[in-house]
């Protein structure tokens, strides 16, 4: 298998960098830091969605070639909360923006070239943004963008391969070392380990009948240590 993981610096996709090269998978890892255990690194650069897009999609091609990928994973992201009064709403928006929405989109341009037909693609979104976050509100906005995203490409005439499978996860929290620390004292039994991610992961893959239905947001529940996968009805 060949798969790319767009955020494969941080505690998700370096999870899942490791994982798949475990199962001697190709990957290239696409962040603003090189992952060392990856094959290929796409290092994004530019202060534009423009600007990163075109870079992120030239130096793909470049270390891709003519070769295509099964599955794009763009776990890329971050978290800032803040309400319409705070002092820093419009730069954490702005923030949380660039850090969800613009690699979402470019995850999505470049798995329109670079995707196998019937290949994968899956984005992040996250369950309490189904509904109103007024104590995060830009990071609401974000992640409810990437949502409707998915569900755009998975319509008709949305520009990827044939049969390509969009699935956007939407966990409540993942078992992080940086929320171990900022949460320090929460229920870790509710927590989704990484190890769940990458196994599903995996599994979309290598089984494309193992997959939910094309656009499915689809809620990564855990309780009690347990972990179960749960699509938000339309």
């Amino acid at each position: 298998m060949r798969v790319a993981v767009y955020g494969g610096k941080g505690a998700l996709g370096s999870t899942l960098v490791h994982h798949f090269k475990s199962k001697n998978w190709w990957v290239c890892s696409i962040d603003l830091g090189e992952n060392i255990e990856a094959d290929a690194n796409v290092i994004v650069k530019g202060d534009t969605l423009q600007q990163q897009a075109d870079q992120v999609k030239g130096d793909f091609a470049k270390v891709c070639g003519e070769e295509k990928v099964d599955a794009l994973f763009c776990v890329a992201g971050g978290w800032a909360g803040g309400n319409a009064s705070n002092d820093d709403f419009v730069k954490n928006t702005d923030l949380m923006m660039k850090q969800s929405i613009w690699t979402s989109v470019i995850s999505a341009n470049v798995a329109a070239f670079h995707l196998k037909e019937g290949g994968l693609l899956t984005l992040t979104g996250a369950v309490p943004c189904l509904k109103g976050t007024s104590f995060m509100m830009g990071y609401g906005l974000a992640k409810a963008a990437v949502h409707q995203l998915t569900k755009s490409l998975a319509a008709d005439n949305n520009g990827l391969p044939d049969n390509t499978s969009v699935q956007c996860i939407l966990p409540v929290t993942l078992d992080t070392p940086m929320n171990r620390k900022f949460m320090a004292d929460a229920d870790f039994t509710k927590w989704t380990p990484l190890s769940y991610v990458a196994d599903m992961f995996t599994r979309w893959t290598e089984d494309a009948t193992s997959r939910h239905p094309n656009g499915s947001l689809v809620k990564i529940i855990t309780e009690n240590s347990e972990t179960k996968e749960e699509i938000v009805p339309e």
